[in-house]
């Protein structure tokens, strides 16, 4: 499946270019392409791992990559409040907030 580029990503392309091609290279080329985990559980790991650490702006992107790759609304919702208890309720609330607007946007939930 191709993919799009994000519009971050294309933004810092030409201030950042090396950093670009091993984005697209090594994490996107490689790293997502590997075979002992799935999409879908690269997923739950990366958008896990963003609300932890309050990365609302690459939040964003990987909660549409996971709807992509077969994470439901309903797990994304799980996954954010099993973390509140976790990672903290203000890095939860802030990753609801994301994930309830890209849900929305893409009429998912």
């Amino acid at each position: 499946m191709a993919t799009q580029t994000p519009p971050d990503r294309d933004a810092v392309r030409s201030f950042v270019p090396k950093m670009i091609e091993m984005t697209e290279e090594v994490v996107y080329g490689d790293v997502w392409e590997r075979e002992a985990l799935s999409k879908r559980d690269r997923s739950l790991i990366t958008v896990a791992t963003l609300v932890a650490l309050g990365r609302e702006r690459q939040l964003k992107g990987h909660v549409g990559r996971a709807l992509d790759n077969g994470v439901t609304p309903e797990e994304l919702s799980e996954l954010i409040t099993h973390l509140a208890l976790y990672a903290g309720w203000p890095a939860a609330m802030t990753a609801a907030l994301v994930a309830k607007d890209v849900v929305a946007e893409r009429g998912a939930g």
